[in-house]
């Protein structure tokens, strides 16, 4: 189940998604080749911000119903619920809420990420990569696979690069995302049993727990207020800094850490005393 549920749609949707953006983004610019850019480019305006709300919808379905399925199973487990129910309107409404909260929140570090730093992307790519998302998560959610949205997000933005002539796609970013993602898998697991573990004390156990979870939340707040991205200077640069001791000199493009030449002292020629 896990198998077939989790892991094989996580590594074969981001290459659906890809694929399928690839060719839109290549079907795209040569359908409009002969198109004045001023009026392709506002006709994809529109376009993306549609396929960036069916994103959002998508999202809902596939992340929003993963977390109302696991809220839902804490209650069954504790006898709040009674077995084979699905989940209260409660627990629908807090999720929604929560997501579009969080949407709303900023995240423009991921928007940075995903917007600039895998590929420079133009308006037909962000249409392209949109739409190829949305079909993908909604067709997976319809199928009851669980996946991330920003899994197959990256794998329709690095499509849309491959799919668009003459673009950069920054391979060495991506393969970091996929470290990273080998990394939370395992992660997640560990932290999660010793949570339980240290829930399971008793009431103690989940004062402590909540008093770290509130400890790693602060100490994460304190590390993204380093290096600030606002909607302001979000596609100023396609790097992402994050730690204070990351070196300004693997990051020369960042307009942000140029260091303003100093002022030239002028030297005043002094005034010959009258004899």
């Amino acid at each position: 189940m896990i198998v077939s549920k989790v892991l094989l749609p996580a590594i074969v949707a981001p290459l659906v998604a890809g694929i399928g953006a690839a060719l839109a983004t290549r079907l795209a610019y040569r359908i409009t080749r002969k198109t004045p850019s001023a009026q392709s480019n506002s006709g994809f305006k529109y376009g993306q911000a549609f396929t960036a709300s069916m994103v959002a919808l998508a999202h809902g379905t596939s992340d929003g119903q993963k977390t109302m399925g696991v809220i839902t199973l804490v209650l069954i487990a504790a006898n709040l619920q009674p077995s084979g129910t699905g989940p209260p309107l409660w627990v629908i409404i807090t999720a929604g809420l929560a997501i579009g909260l969080g949407t709303y929140s900023g995240g423009w570090r991921i928007m940075r990420t995903m917007g600039k730093g895998i590929v420079e992307i133009e308006t037909p790519q962000g249409a392209a990569s949109g739409a190829a998302t949305s079909a993908t998560i909604l067709a997976s959610a319809h199928l009851g696979f669980g996946l991330s949205t920003t899994h197959v997000s990256t794998g329709s933005i690095l499509g849309s690069g491959v799919g668009r002539e003459g673009a950069e796609v920054r391979w060495s970013v991506a393969r970091r995302m996929m470290v990273a993602w080998l990394l939370t898998l395992p992660g997640a697991a560990l932290v999660g049993g010793l949570a339980a573990l240290l829930a399971g004390q008793g009431v103690p156990g989940v004062i402590a727990l909540m008093l770290l979870l509130a400890g790693a939340c602060l100490v994460i707040y304190v590390f993204s207020r380093r290096h600030r991205i606002t909607h302001a200077n979000v596609t100023d640069s396609h790097e992402v800094l994050v730690l204070a001791a990351a070196a300004p000199t693997a990051y020369d493009d960042d307009p942000r850490l140029e260091v303003p030449p100093k002022p030239k002292k002028v030297r005043r020629p002094k005034a010959k005393s009258a004899a």
